[in-house]
């Protein structure tokens, strides 16, 4: 039977619910003790159950991943069309073809290895020593070699090397925030709590991978290695498949749909060719060739890299790092963000946001550790030190306290308690100096502040003897010690209903509460003790709320997600009104309050139930880790395109499995840095905005580039089926048709990867991730402007030939021209898509643009002029009439593409989105 597997009927088969379970119970089932295992029994344990390891995932060797990136349908296609081409005895072109192939495996190779290099971070985390009792003494052993049933000791600064069954718990803090999100450490107990309790709410239970940040404690181990919840988590995402990228969906598509095309039109043109027109069987071979090498788009898969790395390269420097090349398309297309709250949406850094006196209620500006901030009443400035009550207020809430807040490198840095550094700020903002303070009221004794007393208090003496004792703590625990509330005219008795209405008041803003307090010293009094302040007499000064405030630049991101039509979520391991209240002052859910949810609601819904509560809830509270992961499933199965953010090992399953996992680069975890897509490098939300825009800007140029490429060859496709039809000598000679599709894809067609934003991009909706690559419009403008540069080209060709009476090496010469010519200046037609390019003077907009025609006609003036060109491609240099027409007959296909672009505006059924 498995370790880890329950014994008894209280626990279930799945998931053993040792929270919920007494102490002394857990230590019976595991035949444990209180001098914890004798080595042998843990020697045995140790063959039985394994080590206190996750296990490693299974890899496939590097031969069988490099060829794995050959199983795509643009890939054969470039091998069909290098084949072609070695058949035709052109072995530059065939090596040039084979290198675009060898180059786009090569850049998938190494972007792959996402999910073993997560689960690798995760093995990571475990602790490597732990402190144990074995026979009855205490032993540092390593942690892989820990058992269930082994007693183990943990203090401030400990990772929790398994997970532990709590014994004895003394002020004991930790930090869960990898696996919970919960913002602040927690504080941990011995007793049980419910069974169903969420993970961030088994206040008995220390998790392996979790940090001690104070106290210490005894727990008895209860699962190790791949039972861990942190090895639960390895094992959901080593289970999650990453989903293919809207655009290798759509390009896989659209290469199927253009196999099929060449397939059709070659052999139907080869059949016409030698069965209709009697041509020789080996040239119709090489004409059949020449139009399958004319209508593949080689240059299409190394412009879609390239386009991509080009928004890799402006997102780095928008601090947003792209692991993988086709995330950059994907962010485009996100019409959906689930955001974690803590240090994404929020600064991560605990700030006094509101204080309640008796008589005032104050809201203090500014956020985080820096203390730049002021007072505020009725929207009017206020003064502290004008009012003794909130001044003394202050002062209990710097001295009764063990943070220090300073500056450091330019950056004002907290050490100690997140709560405590947040009083200590709010001090500083009142103009108060803790080290005047401090030796203004010396400390002279304290009483930390334990979990089981819930307060911290310290006395104080001034330097004419006078001694004070201050107290801060829970609300509820304080208001039990005070017999009266302080008043600018002084002391009066408590009423403790007023004060249990304002605390309902703060906490339903999702403030944190704490309250502070003050009372007299006994004369010459020079110690203290828990009866001194278990006496009572505290007057109450102030009820503080206390936010783990959203960061001001999310808001203007949610702000801008919003009217780019893209849904934000947040799903967090924090508590229900918080999560709520947070959310609210991000603006989640737009105008409308954020609707919000427990996690534990979502266990028992149907999956139709779960899916319309992820498509109209915008805030979930108290998630764990399979909550975010079928959250984020329920969203794609209503088919949105999503990008999970979140910094934790809970969230690396959610982040993998989603269209876009974006990790945080400061505060995340290598975890879920590797199972993610992008990372933040400033763990800002509002670089996602960004990332966005640069995404659809992307998908805007590769569409360009498709919309130039594909009526460039099927432009050709035409001219050699038409020249075969009418049993005419071909207009281009399969070298020629390689030329003009490689020097228009190294310059036209590559200059569009280059091209900035096109105006208004962050208005539009999200584009549907299911419709074709090709459609509506695109289905228009190709064959469009595919019969458009047909005309010119084999119209010249036919003109020279038949009319001018020239050689077909003039005619050739004249037509390949002619249609470089159109591409040129249809390049500048797609500087915008749908909007006039002479607008603004938008056509001037793009040095890459005219820097690419630049280069394009000293390349066909070699290609012309130059005699070794003449030699290999055939051609003749042409005459100074040639060149007006051909530069003629560009200007007019520019003209006719703009009057087309103000036909189409006008037109109500046309999306110029």
């Amino acid at each position: 039977m498995d370790s880890n597997t329950p014994q008894n009927e209280d626990d279930t088969h799945e998931s053993p619910a040792w929270h919920a379970q007494d102490p002394d119970k857990v230590v019976r089932h595991w035949e444990s003790h209180a001098d914890g295992l004798t080595a042998q029994a843990a020697e045995q344990r140790l063959e039985q159950y394994g080590p206190n390891e996750l296990r490693p995932p299974e890899k496939a060797g590097p031969l069988i991943r490099f060829f794995r990136h050959f199983h795509n349908i643009l890939i054969y296609i470039l091998m069909v069309a290098a084949l072609g081409t070695a058949l035709l005895g052109h072995w530059v072109d065939t090596g040039v073809i084979l290198a675009v192939v060898l180059i786009n495996t090569l850049i998938g190779f190494v972007q792959e290895g996402k999910a073993e290099k997560a689960l690798d971070a995760i093995r990571k985390m475990l602790s490597p020593r732990a402190l144990v009792l074995r026979d009855g003494h205490r032993r540092e052993v390593e942690a892989s070699s820990l058992v269930p049933g082994d007693v183990v000791y943990l203090q401030a600064g400990d990772k929790v090397p398994a997970d532990l069954r709590l014994l004895n718990a003394k002020n004991l803090r930790i930090d869960e925030a990898v696996l919970t999100g919960e913002s602040v450490p927690v504080e941990k107990a011995v007793p049980p709590v419910e069974k169903d309790a969420p993970l961030g709410d088994r206040l008995c239970m220390a998790y392996s991978g979790t940090l001690v940040t104070f106290g210490r404690g005894r727990g008895l181990v209860v699962a190790t290695g791949q039972t861990t919840e942190v090895g639960r988590i390895s094992t959901m995402l080593g289970e999650v498949d990453s989903l293919q990228t809207p655009l290798v969906r759509q390009m896989e598509q659209f290469g199927r749909w253009l196999a099929g095309v060449i397939i059709v039109v070659a052999a139907a043109t080869f059949a016409f060719g030698y069965w209709v027109r009697s041509y020789p069987l080996d040239e119709m071979f090489l004409a059949a060739a020449s139009l399958a090498v004319s209508t593949i788009p080689e240059g299409l898969p190394a412009i879609l890299t390239i386009a991509l790395a080009i928004g890799v390269q402006k997102m780095a420097r928008r601090n947003a790092i792209i692991r993988r090349l086709p995330a950059v398309e994907t962010l485009g297309s996100v019409s959906t963000i689930c955001s974690d709250k803590t240090g994404t949406l929020t600064r991560n850094e605990m700030t006094v946001s509101s204080l309640r006196s008796r008589e005032r209620h104050v809201e203090v500006d500014g956020v985080g550790y820096a203390p730049q901030g002021g007072f505020s009443e009725d929207d009017q400035d206020i003064n502290p030190d004008d009012d003794p009550v909130l001044a003394q207020a202050l002062r209990v809430g710097l001295l009764c306290n063990d943070a220090q807040v300073f500056e450091k490198e330019g950056h004002w840095v907290m050490e100690g308690d997140p709560t405590e550094g947040s009083l200590v700020v709010l001090a500083r903002k009142a103009g108060m100096d803790p080290q005047t303070e401090q030796g203004q009221m010396p400390r002279v004794d304290v009483i930390p502040f334990e979990s089981d007393h819930k307060y911290m208090a310290t006395l104080h003496r001034d330097h004419d003897g006078q001694g004070v004792i201050y107290l801060k703590g829970a609300p509820e625990r304080v208001l039990e010690l005070c017999e009266h509330e302080q008043t600018r005219d002084g002391a009066r008795p408590l009423e403790r209903a007023w004060w249990e209405q304002a605390m309902e008041e703060v906490a339903a803003r999702g403030e944190r509460l704490l309250a502070v307090a003050a009372r007299d010293a006994r004369p010459h009094q020079n110690d203290l003790n828990y009866s001194q302040v278990e006496a009572g007499g505290f007057s109450l000064l102030a009820i503080l709320g206390i936010i783990d405030p959203p960061r001001e630049e999310a808001i203007r991101a949610v702000g801008q997600s919003l009217e780019a039509g893209i849904r934000v979520k947040m799903i967090t391991g924090d508590h229900l009104i918080t999560a709520q209240a947070v959310g609210g002052l991000l603006g989640i859910g737009g105008k409308d309050k954020a609707t919000a949810i427990a996690g534990h609601e979502l266990d028992h819904m149907t999956p139709e139930q779960l899916r319309e509560t992820a498509r109209t809830t915008d805030v979930f509270a108290r998630t764990t880790p399979e909550h975010k992961l079928r959250l984020v499933q329920a969203l794609q199965h209503g088919g949105s395109i999503v990008a999970m953010t979140g910094d934790g090992v809970n969230d690396a399953p959610a982040l993998k499995r989603a269209d876009v996992g974006v990790a945080m680069g400061h505060k995340g975890t290598e975890a879920a840095k590797e199972a993610s897509e992008m990372v933040l490098a400033d763990d800002n939300f509002a670089s996602i905005a960004h990332a966005v825009e640069e995404g659809r800007t992307v998908y805007d140029n590769i569409r360009k580039a498709i919309l130039h490429m594909l009526p460039t060859n099927a432009g050709q496709s035409m001219t050699i089926m038409m020249a075969i039809l009418m049993g005419l000598a071909l207009p281009l000679t399969p070298v020629q048709v390689l030329w003009v599709n490689m020097v228009t894809s190294v310059t036209l067609a590559m200059a569009l990867a280059f091209e900035p934003s096109e105006p208004g991009v962050m208005k539009r909706p999200p584009r549907n991730p299911n419709a074709p690559l090709l459609s509506g419009f695109l289905l228009w403008r190709i064959p469009f402007v595919a019969v458009l540069l047909w005309l010119g080209t084999f119209g010249h060709f036919v003109w020279m030939q038949e009319v001018v009476g020239s050689s077909e090496e003039l005619a050739r010469t004249v037509a390949i021209n002619t249609l470089v010519a159109g591409q040129a200046f249809y390049l500048l037609n797609l500087r915008l898509i749908y909007q006039p390019v002479l607008r603004g003077w938008a056509i001037f907009q793009s040095r890459a643009m005219w820097l690419a025609i630049g280069i394009l006609v000293l390349l066909q003036l070699a290609f012309t002029y130059a005699p070794v060109m003449n030699t290999l491609f055939g051609t003749t240099a042409i005459g100074w009439e040639d060149w007006a027409r051909i530069l003629l007959f560009g200007l007019v296909v520019f003209v006719i593409v703009e009057l087309e672009k103000t036909v189409l505006r006008r037109l109500p059924w046309v999306n110029t989105d």
